[in-house]
Parts: structure tokens; sequence; C-alpha cells
């Protein structure tokens, strides 16, 4: 569980992200001016902040830059800009991460919890180790194994499966595995994700045409479930 400071200025997104994160466990205050937010900051800091670009009194980079002249908090930039200068300017300019528009509820409290843990913040505590059928991921050891041997993996084909293996039977959208995986900004369809996918598959002993664990739902994203 986590104290987060939305700062969204529309009352429907505004609603929808504090519902789905209340939803999920985590301590929500909103507001809708970049003003209110740094007032809000200096006199009750919050564990992480949730930034629109929009605001109606200051636009959201200068909201940042004035945020990161007082706080080191996590910052993570929520809004319906994907130009990726914008992007890139504003992770350099202190964001932690940046998240477009429409983005689902358990995205949002994905990116939540990883940049909590990446900026060693992190308030909840989560499973070392999943287990999914005859597949288990040790994520603290970084070992996986299937029917009980060991699989060797690159260091992007484990965190992949572990991933993947943290949500069960959830259809997970390939913008949040760039984004939450390889910490890149979505900028449209992307190889990456389809070769790593295809090496992994091969390790587990199985095809895109001929699936065990790994279903590809054609349009989305992945799901990892158990046979059968």
């Amino acid at each position: 569980m986590a104290t987060v400071l939305l700062v969204e200025d529309d009352h429907v997104v505004r609603s929808a992200m504090l519902r789905a994160l209340t939803d999920r466990g985590h301590t929500v205050h909103a507001t809708a001016t970049a003003l209110d937010a740094l007032r809000r900051v200096v006199a009750d800091p919050p564990d992480l902040i949730v930034l629109d670009l929009g605001l109606p009194d200051l636009d959201g980079a200068d909201a940042l830059r004035m945020l990161r002249g007082i706080t080191d908090l996590p910052i993570i930039i929520a809004t319906a800009r994907d130009d990726e200068t914008e992007i890139v300017r504003l992770l350099r300019a202190g964001a932690d991460a940046y998240m477009v528009k429409p983005f689902t509820g358990p995205h949002l409290d994905a990116r939540v919890t990883s940049v909590l843990r990446r900026t060693g913040r992190a308030t909840r505590a989560e499973p070392t180790t999943h287990q999914v059928g005859q597949l288990r991921v040790d994520v603290g050891q970084r070992l996986a194994q299937l029917d009980g041997n060991a699989l060797e993996l690159t260091r992007k084909e484990f965190d992949l499966l572990a991933y993947l293996a943290a949500r069960p039977g959830q259809v997970v959208t390939r913008r949040e595995l760039l984004e939450e995986v390889w910490q890149q900004p979505w900028i449209g369809e992307d190889q990456t994700i389809d070769v790593h996918l295809y090496w992994l598959r091969r390790k587990l002993g199985e095809t895109a045409a001929d699936p065990r664990y790994l279903h590809t739902v054609r349009g989305v994203g992945l799901r990892l479930a158990a046979p059968g």
C-alpha cells in the first residue's frame, strides 16, 4: 500500500484513476491544480505523485520542474501526449516514468508498484515465487524451472516471464510490457517483445501456433496460464 498524490484536472479521469488505485489498496489524495499539489507535497509528502500535464494553472512540465525543486519523490507523468521528444525531455527533467492515456487500472497499479520498487520506496510486500502449473519462477533467486528442470534464460527473458507469471490468467498489453519490463516509452509497434517472446517460447517447449503457457491475445497482448 502506498500514499499517492494524484494531480489530474479532468474529474472523470481523476475519479476513474482514484477508484483504480484505492481498489488496489493505495491511499489516494487527489487535486486538480499544480499549485495545490505543491502545497500538499510540502505539508504532507506522499509516497509517489501521478502528474497530468494539461493542468489549468500550470503546464505539467513546469509543475514537474517546480516539484523537483522541493522533493525527490517518485513522479509518474500520466498524459495523452505521446510525442517521443516530449517523453524524453520530461524523463530527463526528472520524471521517473511516463504513461500515455488511455491505460487500465491494473497497468497504473503495476507502474506505481514498479516505480516505488525501483526507487527504493516500495511499501507493499510481493510474492517472490510464482507457480503456474509446472512452471515455477523464483524472482528473488532469478531462477525459472519447468517440470523441475532449470530454464536457461537471458536477463530480459526472465524479466518478461516473471512479469507475466505474477499475473497468471491476466491479459497484459504489449504497451505495458514494453513500459514495465523494458522501461521504454510506447511509440507504436515494436519487435523487441516478439524477439524475446520467440526465444522464451522455444525454451518453454512451445510455439505461437501451439502454445502451452504463453498465449497471444490478438490485438491486445499476452496471457500466461497453465496448460488445460
